[in-house]
């Protein structure tokens, strides 16, 4: 097979299947619970029932003497082992000048407990089922304390407090922008468009729950883990072992989704490492479903205030956006920073915005912490102004499309610096409008409306466009590159594998550089003796790890050129690469690239490498859809989607349609049916299981679905060109789904419902909506 015949097959801009696939669907995935041995420990969690109260004492004597019982800890006998707490706070302040307010967050509660399902003790047993016996034979002794259940009593005046140290709840806050420039801006203002908007709390709800494995092997502790970082688990093991980061190892294997819930580490992921040396002994432990909902970092829970300010002809004037953000119990550094900072680093998204006024308020309550979750922060960024863009539609008289174009900023700006100081490398974003209309067929719109109707439903057009931020600002990336005289180039990153086909995107790279069949390059992730990182998350998967890996690639082969001209007895100029053959021009002398590497010291050729892109990557897109709406019960169905997206070059068109079609179902499910609800009163989780939980499912997605790509924008922060694309779709399609229910009830002569229209939209809260009409 030629070199050119090899990249047609396997490189870049084909859907080559998955790597990962075979194996999977054989059954033969080596998810962390595969891993397990006979004679592992296995590890049971005891979980407070209280939302907030005092620990007075755990009493685990008739525990311990249960049969098959290994080892119980508790949060006192970790801090008196002097286990420090997990690290929380942000590097944001109070109003006052003061650092982020939040509790310590032990491994194991001490103390005092935050929210229902903390973890208060650990049980390690022979069996699950003994150490789950064992789990409720622990006596724990609590005192009730005044619990703050939710957002709106954390902000009641003279209500309880989460913490001492901040009595008005409010963790730490973030002000962007001129807020006095704003209300001049305002004040001239010809139309003024105000809405409250609530971004309800998600789960991530991922295929796989959360899963580690620990055990000690000649002194060092080895965690097998489902995670997006090692290299951060690593560091918080080693942290709370008191050793070394050298003297663990973390490993991850498959991964059954992650969404951004599985970045950092969870005092869990510690505890199972502590328990396994406690018990002298492997341990392992698989959260089940009820724990995953109680004790997971939730995703978005924001109350906004937002306001746009706009001229007579439609021109944005200014832009104001006052929240609240629900952080949970432990103001972690992940969920403060995401609802005051990343997120507002797009909330003007692809709009010349002149002027901003952001007040953002992390907020405490005793319920479970939040974190990253597809997206992170974006959507409700994303959300704000698109909102707000289709409601000054409705007011103004102005066409939503040609309010849009009046506002785009244009190709010309680039690159652009938007009012949070964010700089857009590349973006035409009426371009990707335009290339999105034709695709949802406008023009037969109002005859669909019409069939719609004569059957009792109201239709409805909704419209997002929009740009993401990806990268998590972590723009550096190290690889290795492996050519074995076995025939096989090994190559090695930090970024992971969970779901999103990363390890055939980066083969498919490695053909690019060598012009070698793809089953001869082995991809190898997931392991902190091997390389460190940042992990996945952020989106950024691709244009960090893949630019490291593609640049990595080209050294390698640079290197072995050199090796070559040696062996050859040529000048390396003279030296030319083809599909895995070096040879001098003009003559018949020749070697193959792993030949080469059987004559080199220790059998290979062998390159460390580390990359830095230059910043971070802007994918944007027109999500458009259409909704039917039930008058009579309010049920709404989504019939038609469509989205046009730019991310830039595409890799493997297969796997980033798979990425933007994934994220727009999760966003569909916030819209129409997802939230976390707690009890007012106590604080008890109320959507604790899937029974009650209401994620989307295949009958709630149209059947007409159409995803397209417009590659003609390439990124220039990255040598691929490439966009990151993971949470693309999911933050398009919420307000894309709500604005279509908006324009749904408006064509309907309920226009005056649409700034009232709150997430989820589910049959019964949209019909008790109408009937207050």
């Amino acid at each position: 097979m030629t070199q050119g015949d090899t990249a047609t097959r396997f490189g870049s801009g084909q859907a080559v299947r998955r790597l990962e696939d075979e194996a999977l669907l054989k059954g033969q995935g080596r998810y962390t619970d595969d891993l397990r041995q006979p004679g592992d420990g296995c590890l049971v969690f005891v979980r407070s029932p209280y939302a907030h109260a005092a620990i007075r004492s755990v009493n685990t004597a008739d525990a311990e003497a249960m049969p098959g019982v290994r080892a119980i800890l508790t949060g006192a006998q970790l801090v008196a082992q002097g286990v420090p707490p997990m690290p929380t706070g942000a590097a944001f302040k109070r109003a006052d000048g003061s650092d982020c307010a939040t509790p310590a967050r032990r491994p194991l509660a001490h103390e005092v407990v935050r929210f229902v399902g903390e973890a208060v003790a650990a049980v390690v047993a022979d069996t699950l089922q003994q150490a789950r016996d064992a789990a409720e034979a622990v006596w724990v002794d609590y005192d009730e304390l005044p619990a703050v259940p939710t957002l709106a009593a954390a902000l009641t005046e003279g209500g309880a407090s989460v913490l001492p140290a901040a009595p008005d709840n409010i963790a730490c806050e973030a002000r962007h922008g001129d807020a006095a420039a704003c209300d001049a801006a305002f004040a001239k203002a010809a139309h003024v468009v105000r809405l409250d908007i609530t971004h309800q709390r998600l789960a991530a709800l991922t295929i796989e729950p959360r899963t580690v494995r620990a055990w000690d092997e000649g002194g060092r502790m080895q965690v097998h883990i489902s995670s997006q970082m090692p290299t951060g688990v690593r560091t918080a093991v080693s942290g709370a072992l008191q050793v070394a980061p050298e003297q663990v190892r973390v490993r991850v294997s498959d991964v059954g989704g992650g969404f951004g819930m599985k970045t950092g580490a969870y005092p869990e992921d510690v505890v199972v490492a502590l328990a396994s040396r406690a018990s002298g002994r492997p341990v392992a432990w698989t959260g089940d479903r009820s724990e995953e909902f109680l004790s997971t970092t939730h995703g978005r829970d924001v109350q906004a205030h937002a306001e746009l300010a706009l001229a007579a002809d439609g021109a944005i004037l200014g832009l104001r956006v006052h929240s609240h953000a629900n952080v949970g119990a432990y103001a972690l550094g992940t969920g403060v920073a995401i609802q005051l900072l990343i997120g507002p680093w797009v909330q003007t998204s692809v709009y010349h915005v002149p002027v901003i006024d952001f007040h953002f308020r992390a907020v405490l309550t005793n319920q479970a912490p939040t974190g990253a979750y597809r997206g992170a922060g974006r959507p409700e960024a994303i959300f704000n102004i698109e909102r707000l863009m289709d409601e000054a539609a409705r007011q103004t008289g102005i066409d939503r499309f040609a309010l849009r174009r009046r506002n785009f900023v244009r190709p010309e700006q680039m690159p652009y610096r938007n009012p949070m100081g964010q700089t857009y490398d590349v973006g035409r974003f009426e371009q990707v409008m335009d290339g999105a209309l034709p695709l949802a067929d406008l023009q037969g719109f109002e005859a669909r409306a019409a069939e719609s109707a004569a059957r009792g439903l109201w239709r409805g057009l909704g419209i997002a466009t929009f740009l993401e931020w990806t990268g998590g600002n972590v723009f550096e990336e190290r690889v290795t590159v492996d050519v074995k005289a076995d025939g096989f180039i090994e190559v090695y990153s930090a970024v992971n594998q969970m779901g999103q086909g990363i390890a055939t995107t980066l083969a498919q790279l490695v053909v690019d550089a060598f012009g070698v069949p793809i089953d001869q390059v082995r991809v190898v992730l997931g392991d902190t003796d091997r390389g460190n990182g940042f992990g996945s998350a952020g989106s950024r998967s691709l244009f960090t790890g893949g630019s490291a890996m593609r640049t990595g690639a080209d050294r390698t082969l640079e290197e072995a050129k050199q090796l070559a001209a040696q062996e050859l007895e040529a000048a390396p100029q003279d030296v030319r690469y083809e599909a895995g053959r070096f040879n001098v021009v003009g003559t018949d002398h020749a070697i193959g690239l792993f030949e080469l590497a059987g004559r080199q010291a220790g059998g290979h050729i062998f390159v460390d490498h580390t990359h830095t892109v230059s910043g971070p990557t802007w994918p944007n897109g027109c999500h458009i859809s259409e909704v039917e709406v039930d008058p009579q019960t309010g049920s709404v169905a989504v019939v038609r989607y469509t989205s046009m997206n730019d991310v830039g070059r595409v890799v493997n068109p297969m796997i980033v349609r798979g990425q933007l079609d994934g994220g727009a179902v999760q966003g569909i499910g916030q819209a129409l049916t997802e939230q976390i609800v707690y009890d007012e009163g106590g604080g008890q989780l109320v959507t604790g299981s899937l029974m009650d939980y209401a994620a989307p499912r295949a009958h709630d997605i149209a059947a007409t679905f159409v995803t397209e790509m417009d590659e003609s924008t390439p990124c220039k922060n990255n040598p691929l060109g490439v966009k990151g694309v993971g949470e693309l779709g999911t933050i398009g399609a919420t307000p894309s789904i709500v604005n279509a229910v908006a324009d749904a009830l408006a064509r309907n002569g309920r226009a005056g419902l649409a700034p009232r229209l709150q997430m989820p939209l589910s049959p019964g809260r949209l019909w008790a909506l109408l009937q207050s009409a």
